[in-house]
């Protein structure tokens, strides 16, 4: 279980790195518009909520998830928004922020005291408690680099970084999926570069269909926080070229992406 501890250590210090980038916020900067349309800085920290709220409901009671999934399913292109919008609009942002924190410790303390080779129900198949862990590290990265682009904050890239990799690569043949389209069956060679100089690497050496870039570059991508336009990320091969235009590591409809910068000046 040392492994799965410390995808959950990561996890512990996203989730802080964000705490810290919000907790001194003023009222005006908790309603500041991100790049997501419709949602503030609030939004963000409310979903973020939701989703640990409902990870750990998963975890602690299968029956009641799954009635919270069937209600999702009446209505999958507006649940999480929904999810979101209630408790933004319900509490002020020292409420939030408490409630954002008292979850995601009980989330974490679940994680932490699961026996080994325990399944989590979720929206897809079952996870294991570390792909949960894995999940909640990409979306509190996603979503916190859209309070950073909010507040004109800008982050330093940590190792944490792989496992959002990680998820955006096992999600390749969902990305196909969701959009109706048939996903290839050979595997893509990955190859990132992480800021301290390591080579994160996925799929076999030879395999024709490569991707290429800095490793926070394809983090953006797979996340859908920026085009690949603008991005140093690059495709070998026409299949690979093709996933970074529909790449997505969350589960869920096929979003709609970012337009690239300058889009509509």
């Amino acid at each position: 279980m040392s492994d799965v501890a410390a995808v959950i250590d990561d996890l512990r210090d996203e989730s802080h790195e964000l705490d810290v980038l919000v907790r001194e916020l003023s009222s005006e900067q908790w309603a500041a518009a991100t790049p997501a349309p419709g949602w503030s800085v609030a939004h963000q920290i409310a979903h973020l909520t939701w989703t640990d709220e409902v990870a750990l409901l998963a975890a602690t009671d299968a029956e009641a998830f799954a009635r919270e999934v069937a209600r999702a399913m009446e209505a999958p292109e507006s649940f999480v928004d929904r999810g979101a919008e209630e408790i933004a609009a319900a509490l002020a942002p020292e409420a939030l922020l408490a409630r954002w924190r008292a979850g995601r410790e009980r989330l974490e303390a679940v994680l932490r005291e699961a026996p080994a080779g325990t399944r989590i129900p979720w929206y897809g198949p079952p996870m294991s408690v570390a792909s949960m862990a894995t999940a909640r590290i990409m979306e509190t990265w996603a979503h916190g680099q859209d309070v950073a682009d909010a507040l004109g904050a800008t982050r330093t890239p940590t190792a944490r970084l792989r496992h959002v990799a990680r998820i955006g690569v096992r999600a390749r043949d969902y990305a196909y999926l969701v959009r109706g389209i048939k996903a290839p069956e050979e595997e893509f060679r990955v190859e990132l570069n992480a800021p301290g100089g390591e080579l994160i690497v996925f799929g076999p050496p030879d395999a024709p269909q490569r991707v290429t870039g800095p490793l926070v570059d394809f983090c953006l991508l797979v996340t859908q926080r920026a085009h690949r336009d603008d991005l140093a990320v690059r495709a070998v091969g026409p299949d690979a070229d093709q996933w970074l235009g529909i790449a997505q590591a969350f589960a869920g409809p096929a979003g709609p992406g970012r337009a690239p910068r300058g889009a509509g000046e």
